[in-house]
């Protein structure tokens, strides 16, 4: 089992031992929906209650994972809008991050109502659907997001755009939105 599929198990098991939905999101979900490519670490978004991050984070612990001092201290990241913590596994002297976006918006609660059940490498987990990816990629604007989303694009043909464009109005990227759209015709 490679390290990326061990971080998933991990953490779908901990988010269902919490009753927590998820949803697997980022460079795993690319390659569902786009053209494969690398990524080393595993990006979630996750339904659950700030006061029960002392117990999520012993949790990760009890499965050699390390969480870093300040989010066990308390501190809450922010990225794209979204609060995030993080954890990190080392294996034979590599780290694999695992970040954890906290499920706070209405959009965020829209996109766990709307995932999909897959596998990979014989771990079951809940995955983000395409139009979410793409919102989330258009959210954090990298190149390399960009990219992604052309990709996706371009594999996935026929796609919810009226959830799309809907979305893309409420989070302030819209018009990115429909520049990616027009560069497929």
């Amino acid at each position: 089992m490679s390290e990326l599929a061990r971080a998933l198990r991990d953490f779908a098991a901990v988010f269902e031992g919490l009753q927590s939905p998820y949803v697997v999101m980022a460079g795993i979900a690319v390659r569902f929906y786009g053209i494969p490519r690398a990524t080393y670490d595993v990006d979630f978004t996750v339904a659950i209650e700030r006061g029960r991050l002392p117990e999520l984070y012993r949790r990760v612990r009890d499965l050699g994972y390390t969480v870093p001092e300040a989010y066990d201290a308390g501190w809450i990241d922010n990225v794209a809008g979204m609060p995030l913590v993080k954890a990190r596994l080392y294996i034979k002297g590599r780290g694999i991050d695992v970040d954890l976006f906290l499920a706070e918006s209405r959009f965020q609660r829209e996109l766990l109502a709307r995932r999909r059940r897959e596998e990979l490498d014989g771990v079951p987990f809940w995955l983000v659907s395409a139009e979410d990816l793409i919102l989330l990629k258009l959210l954090a604007g990298r190149p390399r997001d960009l990219a992604d989303i052309g990709d996706i694009l371009f594999t996935q043909g026929e796609l919810d755009h009226p959830y799309l464009r809907q979305w893309a109005n409420e989070l302030g990227v819209l018009a990115e939105l429909e520049r990616a759209l027009s560069q497929l015709k």
